[in-house]
């Protein structure tokens, strides 16, 4: 195993980081570093950008319109946005649903939605878990019974990120229910503007909408979205969880975030307290561990040799990860970090700076540190809960 970049590949990330310094917006890249509120705009303005290079599908391959970059391409890439100040790209139309229209759809709906999903302008939501079906995909209950040219979708989503900005929603839905339950899944694509879809708000404890419920009434949806074949729903569902779990990890943006997590502490005089510190460099070893993980894989992958299918165990630690440094974040800023006036933060506002950026929650660095910490209790339950994860690592390891 060679952890090693070569030549070639540092030139590479070379050419990314200028190309990325030369066109992230800076308003985007501050409020990235500063965890401020990203809006639909910065987030599809930067897919956008992406789009035009050709890079929004960075892991695609060349014959769908894709760079073709191998497994280390793809991470320095993944490494130089973040590490800039990059938006994390929304997944679910170039990480998720493209790669299993790539693999399994018809070469009609591949030139209908990878042209969109590529560009940055179509947004794509998540159908998969449902009230009562989480970590247990296969007993979704949300209907699609075909009548003619025509499937008749009914039931409900839950927990669909981003989904009051969705265009188009991929579904797992229950075609045969008298079969046992893997079985009569398939897999669906539905326009969300279509008479029926309902898209409701969840509000989160930080005063976010960024969950929603959808809700499906008879919703027709033409027979040529299906994707695959009818009933084998299930496998495309795995085949795009395995990247979903990989994503999860995300070990470029705790990179980042380790730094953000340093400047916090010294700012607010808990860096020079042994015991907070040696819990950053604990969270900085775990990092580092998790960074070899990935480039272990990336090398396996680079030499053709079948690598321990890891996306489980990925998004295991990536996730603790991120709901650590998120907590340290917190305990540093201390009792400034509690208040969370989500009316202000929505307007802009991030502190007083005629008083030196402070406000009754303390410095302006503050503002967001219990926001983000109550978010990211999420984690460790999407992309699989965990403790199911750990069960599929020990049947994959142990047998």
């Amino acid at each position: 195993m060679d952890l090693k970049f070569t030549p070639q590949e540092l030139a590479f990330r070379a050419e990314v980081r200028q190309w990325v310094a030369e066109n992230l917006p800076q308003d985007i890249s501050d409020k990235v570093h500063k965890a401020l509120r990203l809006s639909k705009n910065d987030l599809q303005r930067w897919a956008k950008i992406l789009g035009r290079q050709g890079w929004h599908g960075w892991a695609w391959p060349e014959q769908f319109g894709g760079p073709g970059w191998n497994a280390v391409q793809r991470h320095l890439f993944e490494e130089e946005c973040a590490l800039a100040g990059a938006p994390r790209v929304v997944p679910f139309g170039p990480v998720m649903v493209a790669p299993v229209i790539m693999a399994f759809g018809t070469p009609e709906q591949q030139q209908r939605h990878l042209p969109g999903i590529m560009s940055g302008e179509v947004w794509w939501s998540q159908g998969y878990s449902e009230p009562g079906s989480g970590s247990d995909l296969a007993s979704v209950k949300t209907r699609a019974e075909r009548r003619g040219d025509r499937y008749i979708v009914n039931g409900q989503k839950t927990w669909t990120t981003l989904g009051q900005y969705g265009d188009w929603i991929f579904c797992l839905v229950r075609t045969d229910p008298t079969v046992k339950p893997q079985a009569g899944i398939s897999f669906l694509l539905i326009d969300m503007k279509s008479p029926g879809v309902t898209v409701r708000p969840i509000i989160m404890l930080d005063g976010e909408h960024e969950v929603n419920e959808v809700f499906f009434d008879n919703v027709e949806v033409p027979v040529e979205n299906l994707v695959g074949e009818e009933n084998k729903g299930w496998t495309y569902a795995k085949y795009l969880l395995a990247h979903e779990r990989t994503n999860i990890a995300d070990v470029n943006r705790a990179k980042r975030e380790l730094e953000r997590l340093k400047r916090i502490a010294k700012v607010e005089g808990v860096y020079e307290d042994s015991r907070f510190r040696d819990q950053i460099a604990l969270l900085e070893v775990d990092i580092v561990a998790l960074e070899m993980m990935v480039l272990r894989v990336l090398s396996a992958e680079k030499s053709g040799k079948q690598s321990l299918d890891v996306a489980g165990l990925l998004k295991i630690r990536g996730s603790e990860i991120q709901q650590r440094y998120t907590e340290l974040m917190m305990l540093a800023g201390g009792s400034f970090s509690t208040p969370y006036i989500h009316e202000a933060m929505e307007a802009g506002w991030q502190g007083d700076q005629a008083l030196g950026g402070l406000w009754p929650g303390g410095a302006a660095h503050c503002a967001p540190l219990a926001g983000t910490y109550f978010n990211y209790r999420k984690t460790t339950i999407y992309g699989g809960s965990n403790e199911v994860q750990r069960n599929i690592v020990a049947q994959t390891v142990l047998g």
